[in-house]
């Protein structure tokens, strides 16, 4: 038997994944890790090279000893990573800064570019679908302005996912799906455009070689190989960003298909043709896909996944402990105790992730808006279900953005990720949405979409779109309840409404955002 290694370095985890070529998971390791604010710097998220890739190596090795498999008989490993995050290197390959997803430091930056140089921004997205909101060009202007003695080594840039295959490869590389996430990046052409970076008065020469996701770029190092103990006869192989190999990893492989990630963040995605150019009013993103030839029209629910983890922690013990004791999840339990809360949970409205205003992107102060002082109706299970409710009423306004766009039609949504393994939430999303909802086999797509891209590298696969269509399962499929979808409706109208007021209160400074983009 052979096998195919995915490593996942999510926003709230690192995780080693071991597939056999048939698809089939054999063994998965996962550290939860954490990324801290450098001292002083409001807003910002780093990446701690050093402490991670030992949480990464953790997780390699667990795998192969738990599998007992002869690391020879690993064909190929890929990466697919949280988008964003980038990794900066010297000439030597040593990492000099590195920062998460969602950092959010270079708020003074972007504020320069958007006053002195007004249409910038709007250019920019208009080649790479992106904004300054999550871009690397604002961060490392940030560098070059704080820490000019560090910039001044910068010799050059990957994501955090290419930079798990550089400390297992010794080779620096990225592919379009993570790089374009850069937003130095042209859609149509599939590969970096560094004459932004000259715009902007930052290096235009850092900038790493760009493959295809499925392209070789080595072997495993011999270092590597000491550190982990897979073998040198391991290919690596570009990867890329979650949500792109997630969908590979879903099925979502050609024109027009449709999915929802539910990790720590939400996705909503719908593949397009790579030379629709990105709306005008940069309601949304777009990204390179992972197959050639398609983008994907993306909205973004912020932290759905880690506000119910918080959750849970923070008032969910006698649950947890419940879960324990019967041997199941501890969100199966909440689920349990959820399913007879009704439609709209009592009324009550969560005010987390606003939908996706990616030219303006900020969200309110995170609360819970018309609590109830009656534990009857107003408790743990209310609550709970009305999270469900809210991730799943932000990912339909996100989804009519870009069917708005597009044109496309939605009727059938693929839906993946740690979300998808509640029945009640899946159900919930069908309802809200009114539209069929598809679960796999396989929810956690983004590891099996990286060894996708492994076995491509590995020839096991011709494409990403013969791995899909040979190793991709469906689970369950949920079909929505038209009555309910209508009480959605106008639950979705009145949060709209409730949500532009708690805003208001952001503007006026009465209390903090949730999130910020720079320069907002």
């Amino acid at each position: 038997m052979k096998y195919l290694l995915a490593i996942d370095a999510g926003t709230g985890s690192i995780r080693a994944v071991l597939f056999d070529t048939q698809g089939s998971q054999i063994a998965l390791s996962q550290k939860e890790w954490t990324h801290k604010s450098e001292e002083g710097v409001p807003n910002s998220m780093s990446f701690d090279c050093a402490t991670n890739w030992e949480l990464t190596k953790e997780c390699i090795k667990y795998v192969l000893d738990s599998s007992k498999i002869n690391p020879d008989d690993i064909l190929a490993l890929s990466a697919t990573s949280m988008r964003e995050g980038i990794v900066l290197y010297d000439d030597k390959g040593n990492e000099l800064w590195a920062v998460a997803n969602v950092d959010a430091r270079a708020d003074k930056e972007v504020r320069y570019l958007k006053e002195n140089f007004p249409t910038m921004e709007e250019e920019f997205y208009s080649i790479s679908g992106q904004t300054f909101a999550l871009g690397a060009l604002p961060r490392i202007l940030w560098l070059k302005n704080n820490h000019p003695d560090i910039y001044a080594k910068v010799a050059n840039i990957s994501m955090i996912g290419d930079w798990v295959l550089y400390k297992l490869s010794n080779i620096i590389a990225t592919d379009p799906s993570n790089g374009g996430t850069t937003g130095i990046f042209s859609l149509k052409e599939r590969t970096w455009d560094s004459s932004m970076a000259s715009k902007m008065g930052i290096k235009d020469d850092i900038f790493c070689p760009c493959y295809e996701t499925g392209s070789v770029i080595g072997s495993v190092s011999a270092q590597a190989s000491k550190e982990t103990g897979l073998s040198t006869n391991t290919k690596v192989v570009t990867g890329g960003g979650d949500v792109q190999l997630g969908s590979a990893g879903l099925g979502v492989v050609d024109d027009g298909q449709v999915a929802i990630l539910g990790g720590s963040f939400w996705q909503q995605i719908v593949n397009i043709s790579s030379l629709m150019s990105p709306p005008k009013n940069m309601n949304i993103r777009v990204n390179p896909h992972v197959v050639h030839g398609l983008s994907q029209a993306e909205g973004i629910t912020f932290f759905s996944g880690l506000v119910m983890r918080w959750f849970r922690d923070a008032f969910c013990d006698m649950e947890k402990l419940e879960a324990s004791q019967k041997g199941v999840d501890t969100y199966t339990i909440l689920e349990q105790k959820a399913s007879s809360v009704p439609v709209g949970s009592y009324g009550i409205l969560p005010i987390f992730s606003d939908s996706m205003k990616y030219g303006k992107w900020y969200h309110a102060s995170p609360s819970f808006i018309n609590l109830s002082i009656d534990p009857t109706i107003c408790n743990k299970y209310s609550m709970f279900k009305s999270l469900q409710e809210n991730a799943c009423i932000v990912s339909n306004i996100n989804l009519k953005k870009i069917q708005e766009f597009s044109g496309i039609k939605i009727d059938t949504i693929v839906f993946a990720g740690g979300a998808s393994k509640g029945e009640l939430w899946c159900q919930t999303l069908s309802d809200v949405t009114g539209c069929t909802v598809k679960v796999p086999k396989v929810t956690e797509a983004t590891a099996l979409g990286a060894a996708m891209s492994a076995g491509v590298g590995a020839r096991v696969y011709d494409s990403l779109q013969d791995a899909s269509a040979k190793l991709v399962k469906w689970e369950k499929e949920y079909n929505p309840n038209m009555e309910n979808h209508t009480l959605y409706n106008k639950i979705e109208q009145q949060w709209i409404k409730v949500y532009e007021e708690q805003l208001k209160l952001v503007d006026n400074g009465l209390v903090l955002s949730m999130w910020k983009a720079p320069g907002v």
